[in-house]
């Protein structure tokens, strides 16, 4: 290492320790994912395993061994000029293995074949496991697949033939830079390893993302209203109220002007108004899911009536803000009161009874140990839901730039997706208790009458509006089956679109990408997967589909609407000022 290296390294380990020492690492949170849930977990299953499956896992056992040793003998025939086959080889697709180096050297497709035939022997020892509840039985598949993932040989420098090469080429300068970005995100994080997933520098709100033109016409402590600007004369007489949520920022809807959701609407002549949520503190500690409702969607849906002269609007509701509209429906149903024409659903579950892997996170004992840790900050910091949408992809989302940023010592390419991803906020206390006890816990909105919001019972089959709904197949946050089941319980006429990819990209899929599809079916049907199998196949996105659904609830056309020249002053350019607050740097 030259004098100039080691000199780099000590400036960032003391830049490093400074750090630490102003912000010393406070272990009072949430481990994620659970150690006291994984040993549980696991001491369940070889507790059955050793009752009721000696003889399997000693066969099991046994098989590895042999398995093992039918690798290094086929890699050694192989060597010796043999043409042999593998024992076994990574899932096809698997990027981890791209390199010809582990097919075409015998050490790399030793070790390859090795973690192969361990990762399926692993699997078929704990597919004996029966006896666990299926809340349990998911937690077990869940934590078995991150083990996996983390023994994976790829993560390793010595055991990863394209790190070995990069440093062999630059004489240990890749290693170098790996260990100055390793040092660089443990600072950031003061002290804990936050992964940096994507350059900052390329990206500014108002300048190269969130560009649409519009204005802010309300705030109030939990949110902002921004009306857009018109982009045609003339605009249908109904406008549409964007609920995001509130989990992220509002922004993933208007990126850049190539892939902005926002401004593709603005343009089909739709009146946009969208609500950007605040990004609390502890202040707001006592901010409860009624507050959300209140103070969010339906003051939107006052003010814009206001502002138009329109007694009734458009809605779409994404994830939690989709929930939250749900809510809204039943809460205005309940009441025999008419202010949405239409709603659209983004990804949003409304019955939670199957949540998928996000559910391994929420039983009785994490979320008490989760809400002791909320009560003495007053919110959930926003690192913690980071960490748990990591952990849904963790090859992607952890390992790809633990290999790329630290081993090979590369930048991370610059995203507008994962600069947003990277730009959480937090969740208020009380909120956060009440949404992941009464909805993922207990199932409350999928029961009629088992939630109660503002003082009015809600029951989603009273909710007679005309809904859009999109799920995706590929999602990790609300599986689309889950979502398909939530919109059999809705009231009203329910077009049910199922698009390719998952949570992010299925939805912000602009026509002019000309990626993925979507299937939609003629009737709803009580499986999810006959209603997929009788669906029609679309290709592109599924943006013109649901403008086509839309318009037949939008109203005729009327002129375009000024938001500097409404009855609401204007208190701002869009995008507003609670965009702009980061928790997370």
């Amino acid at each position: 290492m030259s004098a100039t290296d080691a000199t780099a390294l000590a400036r960032h380990a003391g830049q490093l320790w400074a750090e630490m020492l102003r912000h010393p690492p406070v272990d009072d949170g949430p481990r994620i994912p659970d150690p006291v849930d994984i040993a549980r977990i696991f001491a369940l299953a070889w507790a059955e395993l050793a009752l009721f499956h000696r003889h399997h896992v000693a066969a099991l056992q046994q098989a590895w061994l042999q398995d093992l040793q039918a690798v290094l003998q086929r890699v050694m025939d192989r060597a010796g000029g043999g043409a042999v086959e593998p024992v076994a080889l990574p899932e096809p697709g698997d990027r981890r293995f791209q390199d010809p180096a582990w097919g075409e050297d015998p050490r790399f497709d030793a070790l390859r074949q090795a973690w192969a035939v361990t990762v399926r022997r692993l699997r078929e020892l704990f597919a004996a496991v029966t006896r666990l509840s299926p809340r349990d039985r998911r937690k077990l598949d869940f934590y078995l697949r991150l083990y996996l993932n983390a023994i994976c040989p790829a993560n390793f420098p010595a055991t990863n033939p394209t790190v070995l090469r990069r440093a062999l080429e630059t004489r240990g300068e890749s290693l170098q830079r790996g260990l100055v970005h390793l040092l660089e995100d443990l600072a950031r994080g003061h002290g804990r390893l936050r992964i940096r997933t994507t350059r900052h520098e390329p990206f500014r709100l108002g300048e190269t993302l969130a560009t649409t033109p519009g204005k802010v016409v309300l705030r109030n402590r939990l949110m902002e209203l921004i009306q857009y600007a018109p982009a045609t004369e003339t605009v249908h007489r109904r406008p549409l109220l964007i609920v995001p949520p509130w989990i992220n920022k509002y922004y993933i809807l208007d990126l850049r002007p190539n892939n902005s959701f926002v401004r593709w609407a603005v343009a089909q002549g739709l009146t946009v108004f969208l609500i950007s949520w605040a990004n609390p503190d502890e202040t707001l500690r006592d901010v409860t899911f009624e507050d959300y409702l209140r103070e969010g969607p339906l003051a939107a849906l006052e003010a814009i009536r206001t502002q138009t002269g329109e007694p009734e609007a458009n809605v779409i509701g994404y994830c939690i803000g989709g929930t939250l509209v749900a809510c809204m429906l039943a809460w205005l149903a309940a009441r025999g009161e008419r202010r949405v024409r239409a709603a659209t659903f983004f990804t949003a579950l409304t019955d939670f009874e199957e949540p998928g892997d996000l559910g391994v996170f929420i039983d009785e004992d994490q979320l008490a140990r989760l809400e002791s840790y909320m009560a003495r900050r007053g919110y959930l910091d926003a690192a913690y839901m980071q960490t748990v949408f990591a952990l849904l992809r963790d090859v992607d989302l952890i390992w790809n730039y633990v290999i790329n940023n630290y081993l090979l010592g590369n930048d991370p390419p610059a995203f507008d997706i994962l600069y947003w991803n990277d730009d959480s906020t937090h969740m208020p206390c009380m909120m956060q208790s009440f949404y992941l006890r009464r909805f993922y816990l207990e199932n409350a909105l999928a029961r009629p009458g088992a939630l109660t919001l503002l003082g009015e019972p809600l029951d989603l089959g009273r909710i007679r509006n005309p809904c859009y709904m999109l799920a995706t197949l590929d999602d990790h946050i609300a599986p689309w089956k889950s979502v398909y089941r939530g919109a059999l319980r809705f009231g009203g006429p329910v077009r049910f679109v199922v698009g390719q990819s998952g949570h992010i990209a299925g939805v912000i899929n602009p026509p002019a990408a000309h990626r993925y599809g979507y299937y939609v079916g003629r009737r709803r049907l009580p499986d999810p997967e006959r209603y997929l199998a009788s669906a029609s196949f679309h290709p592109g996105s599924w943006w013109p589909d649901w403008y086509r659904w839309l318009r037949r609830h939008a109203g005729p056309q009327v002129a375009a609407r000024d938001p500097a020249k409404g009855p609401l002053p204007p208190l701002d350019d869009a995008p507003g000022r609670y965009v702009r607050v980061r928790r997370v740097d």
